[in-house]
């Protein structure tokens, strides 16, 4: 039970005061709601003491290992220049593998060009490697590149290639990767959340089972599969939305894990200059981006995942990117979401809410590329980064990270859907912002009233009267998974 809590958020309609109440809990959902004190105490009691309860929050797009590995990587976000990511790069210890690893660099700001010259010169014989912050190219040294076996003349590889590199960086020991997922889990739950979306570029249907198998309780999981493995998935039996456990589970870990949905990426990134839009990038005529799935290509995806009972999750960044995919849930009727939507046609908002897609999005991404919309998507005539365009259009909004690409904290996501902003500037387009309310609503997936889960987060402030920079940094007393406490401050 919960003692003594004042409700915030989704499930506070459903009260008739805003007095303080006890929130009982049975066999993982909420069993009653009783003014303070009205009801005998049952179990273990959480003391709130006045503080604010809110539903257990989502991070709805999350490439779990490589975020988890992060951890383990040299932080590039705060390098100014290729020079002096090289540099950094130096100085870098090893990994076991004896490679050298960093993360999060952002080159579209740099005034210099990433060179293989520069980065050998620097790091000699010692396999090196760069990962972009969007995680669209990457970085290598000639002594990585001979190691992966690529050539590139700048030591640049975009898109698919620079996925199959990820994707082998990735690839440690799983006695690794899930310690590390676990411990990253335990900071998720630290800030509030109960519950993720899997996208890694993996086969997640074995990984999952053998992490709860192993001990892992933090949240719930949805872990998608890729096309290159739709086929197997589908021969296995994966369907959106089923449990996917063992039958020897622990019962801290039962329940927790879902299928997910059949993850396409159809475009590239902002950051590599590849999201398809309808205007050229700068300096450029000829760069419009890239659709790395044809349109056709994408329905004949659609098409199979559908009838095969899996939901689709399209990445598309670039207005021409997101125009195709929402013609592809058109003609195929497929469900599920567009993951990311940074920039959408005036004429296509209102066909998220027509057509019943999602609209996935990562509020953080608008603060830390509005330099890049400002330079390279200045003369795009869709809108940049839309939250209250798509609200207003009738769509559903789910919040997530893309961690790593921005940290794994809900509250960053919040923030910046509320504030526009996270420095002294004002706010980045001020009409796209939303209320408490509407931003924690784009971050749950349940309310506070009885049958619903048990999963629910107890804060030290109220979210409704914090402004944006008091909403990043909000206190977390305790997160609680299923009616079982998870985080205790």
């Amino acid at each position: 039970m919960i003692r003594a809590a004042r409700v915030a958020g989704p499930g506070r309609e459903f009260l008739l005061s805003d007095e303080p109440v006890d929130i009982h809990m049975a066999d993982g959902v909420i069993a009653d709601i009783a003014p303070s004190g009205a009801l005998p105490s049952r179990g273990e009691v959480l003391e709130a003491d006045g503080a604010w309860v809110i539903p257990g929050l989502w991070d709805n797009h999350v490439h779990t290992v490589q975020w988890a590995l992060a951890a383990e990587r040299e932080p590039l976000g705060d390098v100014s220049s290729a020079a002096e990511a090289a540099l950094r790069m130096e100085s870098v210890a090893a990994l076991a593998d004896g490679r050298r690893v960093g993360s999060g660099f952002r080159d579209a700001l740099w005034a210099d060009a990433p060179s293989l010259e520069a980065l050998d010169a620097r790091t000699g014989e010692e396999p090196t490697y760069l990962i972009n912050a969007d995680v669209h190219s990457v970085w290598l040294n000639s002594a990585a590149l001979r190691r992966e076996g690529f050539t590139s003349p700048d030591g640049m590889l975009r898109e698919e290639e620079a996925f199959e590199i990820s994707r082998r960086l990735n690839a440690v020991d799983p006695e690794h990767a899930d310690r590390a997922v676990r411990l990253a889990g335990e900071r998720a739950a630290a800030r509030g959340i109960t519950g993720l979306v899997d996208f890694d570029m993996a086969w997640n249907a074995d990984a999952w089972p053998r992490r709860i198998a192993a001990g892992f309780a933090q949240h719930r999981v949805e872990f998608a599969v890729y096309p290159f493995d739709l086929e197997r998935a589908i021969t296995e039996g994966l369907r959106t939305g089923e449990l996917w456990e063992t039958h020897d589970a622990p019962a801290d870990g039962r329940g927790l894990v879902r299928v997910g949905s059949l993850k396409v990426i159809s475009d590239g990134s902002l950051g590599t200059r590849t999201a398809a839009c309808s205007h050229p990038y700068p300096g450029d005529d000829e760069n419009f981006g890239v659709l790395t799935v044809e349109p056709e290509r994408l329905i004949e995806l659609l098409t199979r995942a559908t009838g095969a009972g899996l939901a689709a999750a399209v990445h598309a960044i670039g207005d021409r990117a997101t125009t195709a995919a929402l013609d592809a849930f058109t003609i195929t009727g497929a469900s599920g979401t567009i993951e990311h939507a940074q920039l959408v046609r005036h004429a296509d908002l209102a066909r998220f809410a027509r057509l019943g897609v999602v609209a996935s999005v990562q509020p953080q991404h608008a603060l830390d590329d509005r330099d890049l919309v400002d330079g390279y998507w200045a003369h795009q005539t869709a809108i940049g980064y839309p939250l209250a365009a798509l609200r207003d259009a009738g769509a559903e909004l789910r919040f997530g990270s893309d961690a790593p690409v921005a940290p794994l904290d809900p509250w960053l996501a919040i923030a910046a859907a509320v504030s526009r902003t996270d420095d002294r500037r004002g706010a980045w387009h001020p009409e796209e912002r939303l209320s408490v309310d509407d931003a924690l609503r784009a971050s749950v997936r349940s309310s506070i009233r009885p049958g619903e889960p048990a999963d629910l987060v107890l804060c030290g402030r109220s979210p409704a009267a914090s402004s944006g920079a008091q909403l990043r940094e909000m206190p977390i007393l305790a997160t609680v998974l299923g009616g079982r406490i998870t985080h205790c401050r």
